[in-house]
């Protein structure tokens, strides 16, 4: 992902093109009355000029390129060029008194991924930020991202800052932006969950790179993020564009039978709720259609409903009895586990040894994304 330009100079000082005029009509030994004659202007738009009162126009740089000989474009780019320095400095003056917003965001993360360069300046460290978010001042900041119109899918015990889940979904969508994808298929990334399902007995390192590989080629970019402080989000799902959808996982839980359900469910919302609709669980709102729908699909896409009653109705739930099950499904047995501990069939503290822990480490995470991102300019790296 491109970081934010460090080599951009902007000088705080700017000279008002009235001076340049004025040092020229002396060096030549033109008076300003003669000068404002040839060029068929008052003396009073002459000095004003000068003085720094008025601006040069477009018409009046043309009549100085044929007095003068300096080219139009020179007189227009000095003039610009000033009141770009006016305008940067009014805007300080705005970040200034708004400097409290940059408290509000993870800014530390950003600088430790690399997204972000470090700076001493409030000023830059503010307007890096509003470059980071594709936005122009903190009002639009607010206006955009405090109505995000991407799903989410939370633990309703937490509730996430603003801030720090826009940044979490942000760092996502830069990522999906480098991902190469194949135009979105959905029959096609129907075949690939099968496929992906069939992952769940591997280790991490592996299926990763294989889900990268299956999902960016039915159109879908995914995408592992670390979740930030104050965040506690396990994914996301959004329209990166009308051929190309993103899930975005944070990994927060780290046991198989969480990050598991959490994909499939990412999955269905792509697969059920179409590119247009949009929805959020923002508002403790977790018994919503479209959530249960995308529970459900994940749930069945796991475990098949008729083969889950069958074994609940004759097996008993011993560490042999679930080990075989699994196998007969080709599932990892932990999922089992933690589908068997949801619905309450077990208690929470049994047969725990069966469920895998991965490590997430950001070493696989970045080898991952950079080979579902490809070699050079749309090359990507996690956090």
């Amino acid at each position: 992902m491109a970081n934010i330009e460090t080599n951009q100079f902007y000088p705080d000082y700017a000279i008002h093109p009235g001076e340049i005029l004025d040092e020229t009509l002396e060096a030549r030994g033109i008076k300003k009355s003669l000068f404002a004659d040839k060029c068929g202007i008052s003396n009073k738009t002459v000095s004003q000029i000068i003085n720094g009162k008025s601006a040069i126009t477009p018409e009046m740089a043309i009549k100085f390129e044929r007095a003068l000989g300096n080219s139009a474009s020179l007189w227009i780019n000095l003039n610009t060029d000033y009141e770009l320095h006016l305008a940067r400095e009014a805007d300080k003056l705005k970040l200034i008194a708004e400097k409290d917003w940059l408290k509000e965001f993870p800014i530390k993360h950003l600088i430790d991924y690399g997204i972000l360069p470090k700076r001493t300046n409030v000023v830059d460290n503010l307007s890096d930020l509003l470059s980071f978010f594709g936005v122009g001042s903190i009002s639009a900041w607010n206006a955009f991202y405090l109505s995000p119109n991407v799903a989410y899918r939370k633990s309703p015990t937490f509730k996430a800052k603003p801030e720090s889940l826009a940044t979490w979904l942000r760092i996502g969508e830069k990522f999906a932006e480098h991902i190469y994808c194949s135009p979105f298929d959905k029959k096609k990334f129907k075949e690939a969950l099968k496929e992906i399902r069939c992952l769940t007995k591997e280790s991490a390192p592996y299926f990763q790179e294989k889900m990268l590989e299956l999902c960016k080629n039915s159109g879908v970019a995914l995408v592992f993020v670390p979740e930030l402080p104050k965040t506690h989000i396990s994914g996301a799902t959004k329209w990166i564009n009308s051929n190309k959808a993103m899930i975005l996982l944070s990994l927060r839980h780290k046991m198989e039978d969480h990050f598991w359900f959490s994909f499939f469910h990412e999955a269905a919302h792509i697969i059920l709720h179409g590119k247009t609709k949009v929805f959020i669980d923002n508002n403790g709102d977790y018994t919503s259609k479209q959530e249960i729908e995308a529970d459900s699909f994940a749930s069945n896409m796991l475990i098949p409903p008729k083969k889950l009653s069958a074994f609940l109705s004759s097996e008993k739930k011993s560490h042999t009895a679930i080990s075989a099950f699994a196998k007969k499904i080709d599932l990892s047995p932990g999922i089992l586990v933690g589908r068997l501990q949801h619905d309450k069939i077990i208690s929470y503290s049994w047969l725990n040894k069966l469920k895998r822990k991965f490590d997430f480490s950001g070493k696989q995470q970045g080898s991952a994304q950079q080979n579902a991102s490809g070699d050079g300019e749309n090359g990507s790296r996690l956090p």
